[in-house]
């Protein structure tokens, strides 16, 4: 079994920047069966919708509303991702979750970034 533990989300203006960790644990067999990672956003009232994804071996995609703002990168020596965010919007108010795709597809507890206006 895999938990996946995000930290670093929180209030900030618009314009600003935050950067979202996802720290693995558990069954080291399992964390290395975990091939791609990602971040999705899920704001009130909408559907969960994927943001970013990368590959065990760096390859990485975005939605069209977030690419050139959002970089999202791997540690696979500390199993932890991250989504640095620059350029924050009010749309991008949500709460995001860290996904890992392994032997099971495995979901954190979520983390709520707010962008004010």
């Amino acid at each position: 079994q895999v938990q996946l533990v995000e930290s670093g989300g929180g209030l900030v203006q618009a314009g600003g920047s935050l950067r979202l960790s996802c720290a693995a644990s558990g069954s080291i067999f399992s964390i290395f069966s975990i091939v791609n990672m990602g971040w999705y956003r899920q704001a009130p009232g909408q559907q969960r919708e994927l943001v970013a994804t990368i590959t065990r071996g760096g390859s990485t995609n975005y939605i069209d509303s977030v690419r050139g703002r959002f970089t999202i990168s791997r540690d696979n020596a500390k199993n932890t991702v991250y989504l640095q965010m620059n350029s924050l919007k009010p749309e991008d108010t949500a709460v995001y979750y860290c996904n890992g795709v392994g032997l099971q597809n495995y979901w954190g507890q979520g983390t709520q970034v707010t962008v004010s206006s």
